[in-house]
């Protein structure tokens, strides 16, 4: 069976044509004082929040990144992981103050046990917590989705490869229980100049962020789904 990954995605044109974004109901994070973000690879709380996470900061919010792997399965390189750890650190300066917590738990690997043992003390505290969505469809979102889900606070997931295997109006997809975070113009730019840090990610031959992936990212919201409806 294909993962759907792996498979012809659908262009950014067709979700920027689609109402169905524009009229999700806003977040409210103003009542958020402190935020914690779980990363199952560097990159994925940049492309997932990090308007959010550059609002929230500018605010004052306390933000807390929890990175699950140092992504050291997307390229055989063996610096690979240093280079991605590198590259996530540029990119959070864009976004504002944030303290990072490095678990290093094997790319591609990341087990719910290890999560179980590792999130709850970690996310104990904070008003929120952001992670990918469980139905992400990598095997790596989905076990970080499904633990964050069940720590003791406020959960919202946000999606990632969604928008590439999903079509607007998706019926697997749970726009029930969607908001969007609208993103004003400097903050998208923050955001962009984030995402532009990941070179690894998109400068090889065989990028694992092609042009058509990473168009996804670069609209003027977010997208969250409420893990407890």
């Amino acid at each position: 069976m294909v993962n759907p990954i792996d498979a012809p995605g659908t262009d950014e044109e067709e979700w920027r044509a689609w109402d169905g974004l524009e009229a999700l109901p806003p977040l409210n994070s103003y009542r958020w004082n402190s935020v914690v973000v779980i990363a199952a690879h560097p990159d994925d709380e940049v492309l997932g929040v990090g308007g959010l996470m550059a609002l929230l900061a500018d605010r004052g919010a306390r933000l807390r990144l929890i990175a699950v792997t140092d992504g050291e399965a997307s390229h055989p390189d063996p610096g690979i992981a240093e280079r991605r750890v590198a590259e996530s650190a540029t990119a959070l300066k864009h976004i504002g103050a944030v303290e990072t917590v490095r678990l290093g738990l094997p790319d591609s690997a990341v087990r719910d046990e290890d999560l179980l043992r590792l999130l709850p003390e970690l996310v104990d505290g904070f008003d929120a917590c952001l992670a990918p969505w469980d139905k992400d469809a990598h095997p790596d979102h989905e076990a970080v989705g499904r633990v964050a889900a069940a720590c003791d606070t406020e959960v919202w997931h946000f999606p990632i490869w969604t928008w590439h295997w999903a079509r607007p109006a998706d019926l697997r997809v749970p726009w029930d229980r969607a908001v969007q975070v609208p993103l004003p113009s400097p903050v998208s730019e923050r955001k962009q100049a984030a995402i532009d840090c990941f070179t690894s990610q998109f400068e090889d031959p065989d990028p694992i962020l092609p042009p058509g992936v990473l168009a996804h990212f670069t609209r003027g919201r977010e997208v969250l789904f409420d893990a407890r409806p």
